[in-house]
């Protein structure tokens, strides 16, 4: 099959990719992460925290086994230097399978005892179903997500992912306007898997098979196997720690915390995530080359920093005058504090997320798995007592203090690459800190706090751009100009 032992490509091409690739996942998810605001905007008007809540505990509880399911077996596709073979698909398609009908055998079985333990009515066990359905359907999309992958195709990737957070968000808005509760998220967790996976097969055509073998499995595990146990790490520090907290700040406490992180993580969840997703695969293309690798982990980083940055400074900034606009919104204000916590989380986290990214890339594992046993233990340590004394804040004290350990992670990749912090780092968030005390003192007397929340915005950006051009100069021009060429040659 013309898909199954796709072309190599050169640097050349990794680097037009790269650019390409994050300009079309960024340019193209534009649009839905606008109606993803407008509809998380929405939801947290119509919906009450505890419903919030329950969703996500019962999220977090099926995630939890979702990262049990592949065993590093698609990351291992795409790192994998050499070309893939039907066996590496096939056998890789097999063994998942195996796995995501075992662990949904368990879910199903295990989930009376949890509904019992947190006093989840029907509606919430049903929700436990729907997406025990729908991480069966994510995983038939594993292959042909990973064929795109490897050709650092997101051009096409970014479609299914359009076509599911559109489904998933007009499902859910119109859902909990006209009071399904929390049967909103039932319905649109299906709809979305169903939808997802239709698309997939569409722009990224693979006939499945199955397959074992022996050798090819070896390999794959080979670097799949830490790598995998890297996420279960990361979902035992965050998804297993979301439905312990659940028992001691209960499900209104989640639901501040929920929100407060969920907003505090949009610009990682536009920016970073985009750029991640291409970063990987091209950064390992590039593995045996150090000083164009370094060349491409600062621009990534600068890139990273550059947007989320200021959005998140901005955000911090004007959040007590946001809730205020629309009166519904005030049942959110006890979560503005875990919400400033929270923000300071994400802008290490936009640091700390490109390195792990940069150590698997390059094969590091092993020091990926060591920097993610530190956070797990910093984890599980500090944040169930803050949790007990001060409540959902508790916890979101604690998640500030423990992001702080990521300078760590900083000094581990830099031993590796020798990239610049300070033209990537340091120079955007001088310039945000600086835009964020012209946003604080530029308060403006008028009588219509909207109007007064957009001028200050307007005033953010433009004090920003003038800050950054200060400091970075006429580099962040040529940067800017480099990108629009690419724009128009591939548009």
């Amino acid at each position: 099959m013309e898909n199954s032992s796709p072309t190599e490509i050169d640097f050349d091409a990794v680097k037009q990719r790269f650019l390409v690739g994050v300009l079309s996942l960024i340019s193209r998810s534009f649009l839905i992460q606008i109606i993803s605001q407008v509809s998380l905007l929405l939801l947290t008007i119509f919906l009450d925290p505890k419903t919030f809540g329950i969703f996500f505990l019962v999220s977090a509880f099926v995630n939890f086994f979702t990262y049990f399911s592949d065993i590093g077996l698609a990351a291992a596709l795409i790192q994998k230097k050499e070309k893939l073979i039907e066996d590496d698909l096939k056998t890789t398609f097999f063994v998942q399978q195996i796995l995501v009908v075992g662990l949904l055998l368990i879910i199903f079985l295990i989930s009376p005892l949890f509904s019992k333990w947190y006093n989840l009515d029907k509606p919430a066990l049903f929700l436990l179903y729907s997406l025990g359905i729908s991480f069966f359907l994510s995983s038939l999309k594993t292959i042909p997500s990973v064929l795109l992958e490897r050709q650092l195709k997101f051009n096409l990737l970014i479609i299914p992912q359009i076509l599911e957070t559109l489904v998933f968000n007009i499902v859910s808005v119109i859902l909990a306007w006209k009071g399904f509760g929390l049967a909103t998220f039932t319905w649109a967790v299906i709809l979305r898997g169903v939808v997802g996976l239709v698309a997939m097969y569409f722009v990224s055509p693979w006939k499945p098979g199955i397959a074992f073998s022996k050798d090819c499995l070896k390999k794959l595990l080979k670097f799949g196997l830490p790598y995998q146990l890297n996420t279960v790490i990361a979902v035992v520090k965050d998804d297993l720690m979301t439905i312990f907290l659940g028992k001691i700040v209960g499900t209104a406490g989640l639901g501040y915390l929920g929100w407060a992180k969920k907003w505090a993580e949009q610009p990682l969840r536009f920016f970073m995530d985009n750029v991640s997703k291409v970063a990987f695969p091209a950064l390992s293309r590039l593995q045996d080359d150090k000083e164009k690798l370094r060349v491409s982990v600062e621009k990534s980083l600068f890139f990273l920093c550059f947007l989320t940055f200021p959005i998140l400074v901005g955000f911090s900034v004007l959040a007590s005058d946001l809730v205020k606009i629309i009166p519904r919104y005030l049942k959110w204000q006890p979560a503005l504090f875990a919400l400033y916590l929270y923000c300071f989380n994400s802008a290490w986290a936009t640091v700390s997320t490109s390195m792990t990214n940069l150590l698997n890339a390059v094969g590091k594992i092993k020091t990926t798995f060591k920097l993610m046993v530190m956070w797990l233990v910093l984890t599980w340590v500090v944040m169930p007592v803050a949790a007990v004394k001060l409540g959902f804040n508790g916890v979101a004290i604690a998640s500030g203090i423990i992001s702080l350990s990521s300078i760590v992670a900083i000094f581990v990749a830099k031993k590796q690459v020798n990239f610049d912090l300070t033209s990537s780092v340091v120079r955007p968030l001088t310039a945000s800190f600086l835009m964020g005390i012209v946003i604080y003192l530029a308060k403006i007397p008028v009588n219509n706090l909207a109007v007064s929340v957009v001028v200050r915005i307007l005033i953010g950006f433009f004090s920003y751009i003038l800050f950054s051009y200060l400091l970075v100069g006429r580099l962040l021009f040529e940067d800017m100009a480099k990108i629009y060429h690419e724009i128009r040659k591939n548009h």
